[in-house]
């Protein structure tokens, strides 16, 4: 591989990321731990046909542009598979914070809609709350223990010239607290049936994912179909929590070498706990420890060619190469069941952390039961959760 030249600031984007993968995986885990199964079978009627958002990085992930409301209002939203529900900020606000487009007025708007608390979008949450006036609060806490709380109610979203979707059931955050880096909310693309893909019935949506320091921008799509060269894998729901997009991985190689794991570690145990999830939100590809030893191991059995230095936050496998121009690691590659095979670029496991040519194994061991596979490993992939068929589409080089 040829190695990049990043700017001075990079080490300090990776830094925060990081630092933020381990709360994260942590309130991962908590949800799955206190999860309730409770029956939630809304849909609206309506499926829209294609739609299409405008997809750009931001200093905590990804966002899409989306319209709001009538006259349409556009914000960005974060995109995460690893939320179900919908919000944006909204005044008056009570707690604000810090975003890069004007804060959303509900009063301006003519196709706003509170909902009440007998409605079964607001019935299908799993906090909420009542006003004195029937009208649903929701709410909703993160990882890094950022929130948001507010009504709930019904708006008109737009996607550019691709079109509008009616009454679709959102947050309207009045009391809102931690860093959404400058994004207005989060667009919840999980399982559950609040979520946006689950809420407009969609086939199936996707997204690619340009790489960190990038200037360009991508797509998010709802209602298309997946490249003819994506490798597609099956997904599975956990049956206490319809959030989270859980993958069959088999096993994982480095260079020629199938790395030594337990056949049952990433299923799903009898008790809840355990398996592994597609995560938009989650940086770094986070592994049970056992896990991560065993693959940090084989890599470095294969790279003993190269100069080892001091790790770099949650990465212990680091290597100075400010000497050199290119560089051969072994290939590496992700299992699923059915024989489905994944390559990974390079690029998006062995990455650089500073500016001066240091460059680590971009994964991460976790004490949680739940391994995450990160987007840092599928940067530059189409992904295409195909929610008729239960499948995931991953299909490189298609931003």
């Amino acid at each position: 591989m040829q190695l990049k030249q990043y700017y001075k600031s990079y080490s300090l984007l990776i830094s925060s990321r990081l630092t933020a993968d381990k709360s994260r995986a942590n309130f991962i885990n908590s949800k799955l731990m206190f999860a309730l199964s409770e029956s939630r079978d809304h849909k609206m009627g309506i499926r829209p046909k294609y739609l299409e958002a405008p997809l750009t990085v931001g200093s905590v992930g990804y966002g899409a542009r989306i319209g709001v409301g009538q006259p349409v209002k556009e914000f960005h939203l974060l995109i995460d598979t690893g939320s179900d529900i919908n919000w944006l900020q909204c005044n008056p606000c009570v707690e604000c914070f810090r975003q890069s487009d004007p804060i959303f007025n509900p009063s301006k708007s003519t196709t706003y809609k509170p909902l009440s608390c007998e409605s079964q979008l607001c019935t299908s949450l799993t906090v909420r709350n009542c006003t004195s006036s029937d009208t649903c609060i929701y709410g909703a806490v993160y990882g890094d223990n950022s929130s948001t709380a507010g009504e709930f109610a019904t708006e008109t979203l737009s996607f550019g010239d691709s079109g509008s979707v009616d009454n679709v059931a959102i947050g309207c955050g009045l009391d809102n607290q931690g860093d959404f880096g400058g994004f207005a909310g989060i667009l919840g693309l999980g399982v559950s049936q609040v979520s946006f893909p689950s809420q407009i019935n969609a086939t199936s949506f996707s997204y690619c994912l340009v790489d960190i320091d990038s200037k360009s921008s991508s797509t998010l799509e709802f209602n298309s179909v997946p490249p003819d060269d994506s490798v597609l894998v099956p997904f599975v729901t956990h049956p206490s929590l319809d959030v989270y997009y859980y993958v069959e991985l088999t096993g994982i190689t480095v260079g020629d070498e199938l790395v030594s794991i337990p056949a049952s570690v990433f299923q799903i145990g009898k008790n809840g706990s355990g398996g592994i999830i597609l995560d938009s939100g989650t940086t770094v590809t986070q592994f049970e420890t056992q896990v991560y030893n065993s693959l940090r191991d084989t890599f470095v059995k294969h790279t003993q060619n190269l100069t080892r230095t001091s790790g770099f936050q949650v990465f212990d496998t680091c290597y100075d190469l400010s000497s050199m121009s290119n560089v051969t690691v072994p290939t590496m590659s992700f299992q699923f069941s059915g024989g489905k095979t994944v390559s990974l670029p390079p690029e998006n496991y062995f990455i650089p952390v500073t500016s001066k040519g240091k460059f680590c194994l971009a994964f991460a061991a976790t004490s949680q039961s739940v391994s995450i596979i990160g987007y840092a490993q599928l940067q530059g992939f189409r992904v295409t959760f195909d929610l008729t068929n239960k499948l995931i589409g991953l299909c490189p080089n298609k931003c």
